[in-house]
């Protein structure tokens, strides 16, 4: 009796499983069609290839700033507070004015997604010449903390249904807290997502697995890391040269190329982050591109709060190096692909300006994010072509979590990818 009674069980639960399956592509099929119309109607091509370009954002107006900093303050991945849902708010509203200020001081906004749509049209127009049995290629832009918002743009997506999307982190070398809270952040959309379908269609969330819920109708894969593609190292080592060369020739040989990229607490280093590896082994392969005609070292800015972080800290090296008789330099934004406040205001401002008169420094110069230079487009486009041909929808290393990894939802979120991946 308690074996049969067992099958009919197992029996319900898949027989409702695949109607809850069934109801739930029933809902994206329609409006999957109904954008469909709307798109034929306003006569756009229906791109085949979309690129999803995930970052951080920023901030356009000094009136977003608020939510920008909340959704910071309150996202784990990124930073881990005592009692995190009071915390968080408080330090967003705390800062909040102090930021706005900045923000006011580089034009009063951030210039993330101005770069970000660039660099996308850019990189699509290129696609569609080298890759045309990929085309049409549409871009789309998912920040993690400001508008458009990820989820936002998901949507856009499942109305336009390209048959491929790439996942495409913008930050060159990944780490748990950017690049991982950018792929946790699409897991979590759609298993929240579909638990909101189970509750309209009145069925039990219990019954069914989380990773039932995969898209379908589009091939998905990612590419999550690209740290040491050599036309990456070409612009940053010509963004450099750019610099070297506005110094007289007497100095140039002696100027200090101090590269610097966002600083991370070192629980999560010494979790085992693939940041600070990776952030190495881009300033070592621009070395070497560079020939090692400079004295160079690394150094970490923008440390939040009193714990512990990797350094030097980037104005400490300033100093630092002032005081051993080197007095000229060029700070390399090492991890960031676009200008935004950390390098118009933090660099610039601070650092360049205030910092170097307050020290004696004799001349300071930043060398420029990526942006829009020729090379770089080239890169974008030519890791997203060869990505395409390839026949690895995912690195197995995104896969792995970090050693000493303690977070749930980065456990679902490497199992929800491995499934989408290989569909």
């Amino acid at each position: 009796m308690f074996m049969h009674n067992k099958n009919l069980c197992r029996m319900a639960s898949k027989y409702m499983k695949m109607n809850i399956n069934r109801s739930f592509a029933n809902i994206c099929s329609q409006t999957g069609n109904l954008a469909g119309s709307v798109r034929n109607l306003s006569g756009q091509p229906q791109p085949k290839t979309g690129i999803l370009m995930l970052n951080m954002g920023g901030p356009q107006n000094t009136d977003q700033v608020h939510d920008y900093l909340l959704r910071i303050m309150t996202d784990r991945d990124m930073i881990q507070l005592p009692v995190q849902s009071r915390l968080g708010p408080w330090i967003a509203q705390r800062r909040t004015p102090e930021v706005q200020k900045k923000y006011k001081e580089i034009g009063g906004g951030s210039p993330i997604l101005k770069w970000t749509e660039l660099q996308g049209k850019l990189m699509c127009e290129k696609l569609d010449k080298i890759s045309p049995e990929t085309a049409p290629h549409k871009h789309y832009v998912g920040f993690r903390y400001v508008n458009p918002l990820t989820e936002n743009t998901l949507a856009e997506i499942e109305k336009d249904k390209p048959e491929r999307l790439v996942l495409f982190s913008q930050y060159p070398q990944y780490s748990c807290a950017t690049s991982g809270s950018s792929f946790n952040s699409i897991f979590t959309h759609y298993r929240n997502t579909y638990v909101r379908t189970l509750q309209k269609i009145s069925l039990v969330y219990k019954l069914v697995s989380p990773f039932s819920n995969l898209p379908s109708d589009i091939k998905w894969s990612i590419i999550d890391r690209w740290g040491t593609h050599p036309l990456l190292i070409k612009t940053f080592a010509q963004r450099i040269r750019d610099e070297l060369a506005k110094f007289v020739e007497t100095k140039r040989n002696d100027v200090v190329i101090l590269f610097t990229a966002h600083s991370l607490p070192l629980k999560a280093v010494n979790r085992g982050d693939a940041y600070p590896s990776e952030i190495g082994a881009s300033v070592h392969m621009v070395m070497q591109e560079l020939g090692q005609t400079n004295p160079y070292s690394l150094a970490w800015q923008s440390k939040v709060g009193p714990l512990p972080w990797l350094a030097p800290a980037t104005d400490d090296a300033i100093k630092g190096y002032v005081k051993q008789g080197l007095k000229n330099f060029i700070l390399v934004p090492i991890a960031f692909v676009n200008e935004h406040i950390e390098t118009l205001h933090e660099l610039d401002i601070e650092y360049c300006d205030e910092l170097a008169k307050e020290v004696g420094v004799e001349e300071i110069r930043r060398a420029a994010a990526p942006n829009d230079h020729p090379l770089f487009i080239d890169a974008l486009s030519n890791i997203v072509a060869d990505h395409l041909k390839s026949e690895q929808a995912v690195n197995p290393k995104f896969l792995m979590r970090c050693p000493m990894c303690s977070n749930p939802r980065c456990r679902e979120s490497k199992r929800w990818y491995q499934q989408l991946c290989s569909q």
